[in-house]
């Protein structure tokens, strides 16, 4: 369970290395079907927003350049990309169409996520990801 998402069905786990830290990356059984019937790699970007508040959300890109994506599988890439709006604004809190840039963080491995789940549940794909440590280790 992540987030209060319950995934269906016991799913798959592996972990992958983003700016020398290790991201384990599990998925659903939904999940693992809907990945077995893509031509292509499903490209998943862990989006760290910082603006008037900081914002994580999970962003399943067609349009990337796969290249800056980890290989999770041969169906699946990830990539961690922190990023920033060029002024703050009360709008850019949502999920609406707001102009981002990468952020140049000093040391971007320390915000780098631990965990990203996946699920695909009525047609949708659905991830969430956690910085910080592990439940039983203390709070994020």
């Amino acid at each position: 369970m992540l987030g209060g998402h319950q995934f269906e069905g016991a799913g798959v786990k592996k972990t992958v290395e983003i700016l020398g830290k290790t991201v384990q990356v599990e998925w659903s059984r939904a999940a693992e079907k809907a990945l077995d019937q893509l031509e292509q790699p499903l490209l998943v970007e862990m989006e760290l927003l910082f603006s008037c508040l900081i914002r994580k959300a999970v962003r399943f890109r067609q349009e990337a350049d796969p290249e800056k994506f980890v290989l999770v599988t041969p169906k699946l890439k990830v990539r961690f990309r922190p990023v920033m709006t060029k002024v703050c604004r009360l709008s850019d809190i949502g999920e609406g169409v707001t102009p981002l840039q990468d952020f140049p963080i000093k040391k971007p491995a320390a915000f780098v996520p631990r965990l990203l789940a996946l699920d695909f549940v009525q047609g949708q794909w659905r991830g969430e990801f956690q910085i910080g440590k592990a439940d039983d280790e203390g709070s994020e």
